[in-house]
């Protein structure tokens, strides 16, 4: 079956081979490879081979399998590095810090002392019953 493709998109170029990667894991419906400006040693980018610009247009069967395929990947980073710790880390929309705008998830190898940053400010309890009402409103 013929994988949905987005002119442009360089994640795809890469599903097409129309790029290089330093792919960790395939299958059928996803590719693992070497983040090219990696956060820490052995940050991998897990895509689905069809285009999904985000969460919002990710199809029910990849999201359902996605996750899978990431506990596969993050316990062979593991094994293999070892690393002290796993950011699973999924951007959607430019605000939210998405730069390439093909659905992916990031697994990052954490370890102890590595400068990596990932943190927001801590916002306050009030207003907590009225967002909370609004997202069920939605569900």
């Amino acid at each position: 079956m013929d994988k949905k493709t987005e002119e442009g998109c360089i994640f795809c170029k890469i599903v097409n081979g129309e790029l290089p990667s330093w792919t960790v894991y395939e299958d059928e419906d996803f590719k693992a490879f070497l983040d090219i400006e990696p956060a820490s040693k052995g940050h991998v980018v897990l895509i689905p081979k069809n285009h999904s610009a985000n969460l919002y247009e990710l199809p029910e069967e990849d999201a359902s399998r996605i996750l899978l395929v990431a506990k596969k990947v993050g316990a062979a980073l593991q094994r293999a590095l070892p690393c002290d710790g796993l950011n699973v880390l999924q951007n959607n929309g430019e605000y939210a810090g998405q730069t390439v705008f093909h659905y992916h998830i990031h697994l990052i190898p954490r370890y102890k002392g590595d400068g990596v940053r990932l943190e927001w400010a801590k916002g306050a309890m009030e207003g907590l019953d009225a967002v909370h009402g609004q997202i069920i409103a939605e569900i």
